[in-house]
């Protein structure tokens, strides 16, 4: 059996192959969890967080899951995520205000 091996970028992203994907049944926004085992494997497996998420509106129980996922962390974790969606929010306010006036 061939293995697929992909590079680890510069800021530690690596793409899962598509073909595991589509086995395992990963999509988009699945949430995923990381862990190290001690012979140097990593484990990748799919969360689910909460119970009842097959009752509610696949967009709702994005944003629920997404909530208890934040309020979950350290205060010092909530405000960088703060940070940079706001420095992101922000940039893209930018580059519709550059667009509208080049259009406008």
């Amino acid at each position: 059996m061939n293995k697929p091996v992909k590079i680890l970028g510069k800021r530690g992203r690596v793409t899962i192959p598509f073909e595991i994907r589509q086995a395992l049944g990963y999509t988009d926004n699945d949430i995923l969890s990381f862990t190290a085992q001690p012979d140097g494997t990593l484990v990748v497996r799919r969360e689910k967080l909460c119970d009842d998420c097959n009752e509610e509106p696949a967009e709702e129980r994005t944003s629920e899951s997404l909530m208890k996922l934040l309020d979950a962390l350290p205060d010092s974790q909530q405000r960088e995520i703060l940070i940079k969606l706001s420095v992101r929010w922000a940039e893209k306010e930018n580059k519709q205000k550059k667009r509208r006036s080049k259009n406008g």
